[in-house]
């Protein structure tokens, strides 16, 4: 069975972890893989009806006025309640996760040496 090609938005502030997980989903010949630095860049493309975005919590490491990841998913959904979205973080707090979720998150990875295979699971469990 072949696998339904997917767009995946990856909104990460620290480029060295956005460029690896870009590379490594890219490795993959059915995603298709665009990186944003900010989520505010993202939603400029939102229109290109991605199939699922993996959105880092603390998107201000770079710029300080940036909207964290809470905020962008919150505009996401008012945008398209449809998109999937991942959220990434490096918080284990459970109360972070379960607020994630409330606000219509598909599902929350904690960063961890597993978390890229983590991601490629819940995308391909949605064809």
């Amino acid at each position: 069975m072949t696998k339904k090609e997917k767009l995946i938005f990856v909104i990460e502030d620290d480029e060295m972890m956005a460029q690896m997980l870009s590379d490594y989903l890219s490795k993959y010949p059915y995603y298709k893989v665009l990186t944003y630095g900010t989520g505010e860049e993202c939603i400029n493309d939102l229109g290109m009806n991605p199939d699922v975005i993996v959105l880092d919590y603390h998107l201000n490491m770079v710029d300080p006025d940036a909207a964290d990841g809470l905020e962008i998913l919150q505009k996401i959904k008012s945008f398209n309640r449809r998109i999937y979205v991942i959220m990434l973080s490096s918080q284990k707090q459970y109360g972070k996760a379960a607020q994630t979720i409330m606000e219509g998150a598909l599902g929350y990875v904690v960063k961890d040496e597993d978390s890229f295979l983590k991601i490629k699971n819940i995308v391909d469990s949605l064809d």
